[in-house]
């Protein structure tokens, strides 16, 4: 990526940290060495004569971080939210997933699917990201290459599925796990940006023998982990009669090494922990919660609770979960967690009480967690601080404006709510402008 130094200027928003913007007016955000090197209302004398880009009157935002998305999955979006009344979980898999993910075993298509993926991602406020693939090791290299080609900082992995699949996308334990070796091998220091990221796709498709592999594999390479966790109440029992040994769903993570004890994982959804699991996910520094509130309001009709696992200090960032949601649109996230929040608040913490004190999460702490909450998976990302990464995102809201004046906190508020990608006019990761 490119060392330029350069400047933009235009209304700079930003959250580091949850409880507020810090909004700039007419501000100036300096890039250098891929990273913020000053942020102020106007600009030293140090870089007059730098390359100045004018984006007066634009609102330029930080780079957004989707943390769980199955890549795959895109083809179908939009199908499989209304499912008859007497499915179970593995119903929609079985339906709409696995039949759609076995298609990757053909490249011709995977090229297909991947280049429509990546070319409507370019055009979101998302910059980072972390991805599932398939079992198929070839389409997953592609994936990854084709993320490169186009600037995207992410991480991706190679499906691990040795149990409870369909024909066609069936793996032995052998298979998968000299796969999974193979794939880190060829790809764990291709790329600058996009690195690979173990992923068993959730305890019910792995077995034992299976996660031991992935664990060896995880000390050798120590590579990061993704995986889903407590989404729903019957997947939860389905996991209790494989693994009768173990006393909440966490631990069957955790007796592997994949609960962030010693490399950075991510666990998506984690609507139903029980007291127990909540204590030991508060235990793991190294552990994200990737929320997915369009997807858990699809598939269990509840929401997580965030609220609890920021206060115990839980990492948390957003993720589209596309196709459990139906867009990539980071904006409609934000919103959403906003929603389920409430949701939240009003099932499980309002009780009967008409005047009780309103919990649910704010549009700042929405936003934060889009940015900064996912963006701290890569360190420093996802805010306009000194030393971050230079991800920002140029947004013209002209289309989204009525004929009265409205405040730069207003503004966002509105873009929040009814942006998408006709909105966005340029980005910018790790200092390369990508659109």
């Amino acid at each position: 990526m490119s060392n330029e130094k350069y400047i933009l200027k235009g209304t700079i928003i930003h959250t580091p940290t949850p409880s507020a913007f810090e909004i700039i007016e007419d501000g100036y955000l300096v890039c250098s060495n891929q990273t913020v090197e000053y942020l102020g209302e106007s600009l030293p004398e140090k870089y007059q004569g730098e390359r100045l880009i004018d984006y007066t009157g634009k609102l330029i935002i930080p780079g957004m971080a989707d943390i769980h998305i199955h890549a795959p999955q895109y083809g179908f979006r939009g199908l499989g939210m209304e499912l008859d009344p007497d499915s179970t979980w593995t119903t929609w898999f079985e339906t709409y997933s696995l039949p759609e993910e076995r298609r990757y075993a053909d490249l011709e298509y995977a090229d297909k699917a991947y280049d429509k993926l990546i070319s409507d991602l370019l055009k979101t406020s998302t910059t980072r990201l972390c991805l599932f693939g398939t079992i198929h090791r070839e389409a997953t290299e592609l994936l990854m290459k084709k993320l490169d080609a186009a600037g995207f900082a992410a991480f991706v992995g190679k499906l691990n599925m040795d149990r409870n699949s369909v024909e066609g996308l069936e793996e032995t334990t052998e298979e998968s796990l000299e796969e999974t070796r193979q794939w880190l091998e060829e790809t764990a220091t291709l790329y600058d940006h996009v690195k690979p990221m173990i992923t068993p796709r959730y305890i019910p498709s792995c077995t034992d023998a299976c996660m031991e592999g992935l664990e060896r594999l995880i000390r050798e390479f120590r590579v990061p982990v993704q995986s889903h966790l407590s989404e729903a109440l019957d997947e939860i029992e389905w996991v209790k009669s494989l693994k009768p040994e173990i006393d909440f769903y966490a631990q069957g993570y955790d007796m592997y090494h994949m609960l962030g004890d010693e490399v950075p994982s991510v666990m998506a959804h984690c609507v139903y922990p029980t007291d127990e699991e909540f204590a030991l996910m508060t235990q793991r520094k190294n552990l994200w919660v990737a929320h997915c509130p369009q997807s858990n309001l699809h598939s269990t009709g509840f929401a997580a609770p965030i609220r609890r696992y920021l206060q115990a200090g839980v990492h948390v960032g957003l993720g589209s979960d596309m196709a459990g949601s139906n867009v990539l649109n980071m904006f409609r996230i934000i919103a959403d967690t906003m929603l389920a929040g409430k949701v939240y608040w009003a099932c499980k913490e309002r009780g009967d009480d008409p005047y009780a004190k309103k919990t649910y999460i704010t549009i700042s702490e929405a936003f934060y967690l889009a940015t900064k909450g996912g963006g701290s998976l890569w360190g420093n990302a996802g805010s306009f601080e000194e030393g971050f990464a230079f991800d920002a995102v140029v947004i013209d809201d002209t289309s989204l404006a009525d004929f009265n004046k409205r405040t730069a906190r207003q503004r966002i508020e509105r873009v929040i709510q009814l942006a998408d990608d006709r909105n966005i006019v340029a980005k910018y990761i790790g200092g390369k402008q990508v659109l």
